[in-house]
């Protein structure tokens, strides 16, 4: 028996960035489409089949170790950029500020998926979601260029609303207005944490 179930909607890719650098700046350039490799999407800065352990995992490894890279791909929606400017009462945000690789419609609360959801595109290609991109300053940092002091707020406005992120399970190319299938996993609370 198996234990994920496809959802009754499906999402729709409505943008995609990448960039090969970080060396001048964190914001990524629109794309029409990616190559999702096992390492990620070929010729981003955040491919890789290895990245170097940061802040969000200083409880396991010191900084800077080898690990895994499950953060190949930052997935935010455009509903919650909304919510997300509305709380900071300005304008927009765009999803280049966040360095964001794909800006996916039609999935509702994008930001609370479950780890181990999957994404599967028309070519084969399929994403497993790791977690929760959590906000952080470096982002509020970019908000701030563009909208001023309003963006020093980011952290706390984006709280649950900043995206994902996820890895490559499967090769092949996505591009602009592909639709994303998603296929749930069982939803279980712990219940010893």
């Amino acid at each position: 028996m198996a234990l994920q179930r496809k959802a009754e909607f499906v999402g729709k890719v409505e943008q995609l960035y990448a960039r090969p650098s970080r060396t001048h700046g964190f914001e990524k350039a629109p794309s029409g489409t990616l190559n999702l490799l096992f390492s990620g999407p070929e010729g981003d800065c955040h491919a890789g089949l290895t990245r170097a352990s940061d802040s969000r995992t200083l409880l396991l490894y010191p900084r800077n170790t080898a690990i895994r890279n499950v953060r190949q791909i930052t997935l935010v929606a455009p509903d919650e950029m909304q919510d997300i400017a509305l709380a900071l009462g300005v304008s927009h945000i765009d999803p280049t500020w966040l360095g964001a690789n794909m800006l996916l419609s039609g999935i509702p609360d994008l930001t609370l998926l479950s780890p181990s959801t999957r994404l599967q595109f028309p070519s084969g290609a399929t994403l497993v979601i790791d977690m929760e991109n959590a906000p952080c300053m470096q982002v509020a940092k970019v908000i701030v260029q563009h909208h001023g002091e309003a963006g020093w707020n980011f952290v706390k406005a984006a709280a649950h609303k900043r995206g994902l992120t996820a890895w490559v399970e499967r090769e092949g190319k996505v591009a602009v207005g592909d639709t994303a299938i998603l296929i749930l996993p069982p939803n279980r609370i712990y219940p010893h944490g």
